[in-house]
């Protein structure tokens, strides 16, 4: 397959395995959850604005049932909010990057949402923080895991055990075993893995209490060939660097393992720079030990 004379950032994207982010499909659907969201807001806020001359008797409940509708809705609204501008994004960024825009647009808008919910309920910021009125209480036992979630987030995004865009294995807690996948996406209260096709959504409280294993290192291309006596590593490594265009991560090398009455052994390591050029890589690695110098004679692969 022909290789594109210039890679831009979704390049990236696609060789970790997350295209599906870049969809424009998604995007559309994204686009008209948020207006519909937005809809919704506009017309909660203007009931409550218009609460006396519509609802004299009622007033004190509009402005709860508006605070919750906003806390509900709004969250509904930073959820697509992302949803619209990630792809966008994400064109223009590397995955780690921007995963972590994604969390602190997710975040802010968040507390935007929060913050206008406490002002039309009539409870200020400062009276939450200094904690000293029962209400502050109550919100604060009520939103115990939503908070919780929030704080998880945060502190992944301050240790940085994992970045958007790599492979990682989760082993321990409530998983009864281990987990791998690739970080799509680090969310307020979830972190997602994509399993090709499939995500998992997995509790940012659950992910801080899971052990980390970074799988960075792209499937390498190893096998075993035997070759004449005559055989030359040295020879066979300058071919396999000449001959293989893929981009490696290390440059491909052979070691002698073996040396018997039927010829030599050799074992031949290669690492593709991104994962999904394995298979092209191998082509290549093949294509080259067949064509192998005249000192070394056609191989024959050893299981």
């Amino acid at each position: 397959m022909p290789r594109e004379l210039f890679e831009t950032r979704s390049h990236s994207w696609h060789a970790v395995g997350l295209g599906e982010e870049l969809e424009a499909g998604s995007t559309r659907r994204a686009l008209g959850g948020l207006l519909v969201a937005l809809a919704l807001i506009a017309g909660t806020m203007l009931v409550y604005y218009q609460r006396r001359e519509w609802l004299p008797g009622y007033v004190t409940w509009v402005k709860a049932g508006t605070a919750i509708v906003l806390v509900i809705v709004g969250s509904v609204a930073v959820h697509w909010l992302v949803r619209v501008a990630s792809p966008r994004l994400f064109r223009r960024l590397d995955p780690a990057t921007g995963g972590t825009l994604g969390f602190l647009i997710r975040l802010f808008a968040m507390s935007v949402v929060v913050l206008l919910a406490l002002r039309v309920a009539g409870i200020r910021a400062s009276t939450l923080a200094l904690g000293g009125t029962i209400t502050a209480v109550v919100l604060g036992l009520a939103a115990q895991q939503s908070l919780g979630g929030i704080f998880a987030g945060v502190v992944l995004q301050g240790t940085r055990p994992f970045r958007v865009g790599e492979r990682v294995r989760l082993v321990g807690g409530f998983l009864a075993g281990s987990l791998e996948g690739t970080v799509s996406s680090l969310g307020l209260f979830y972190t997602t893995l994509a399993q090709g096709a499939d995500r998992i959504q997995i509790p940012n409280s659950v992910m801080i209490n899971l052990a980390v294993v970074p799988l960075r290192e792209p499937d390498r291309v190893d096998l075993r060939a035997r070759f004449s006596g005559e055989a030359s590593p040295r020879l066979i490594e300058r071919r396999l660097l000449d001959s293989v265009d893929t981009p490696t991560r290390y440059a491909p090398s052979v070691a002698l393992e073996e040396v018997d009455e039927q010829g030599v052994v050799l074992r031949i390591n290669a690492t593709p720079l991104r994962p999904g050029d394995g298979s092209q890589l191998a082509e290549e690695v093949l294509e080259t030990l067949r064509h192998a110098p005249a000192a070394a004679a056609p191989p024959a692969l050893v299981e």
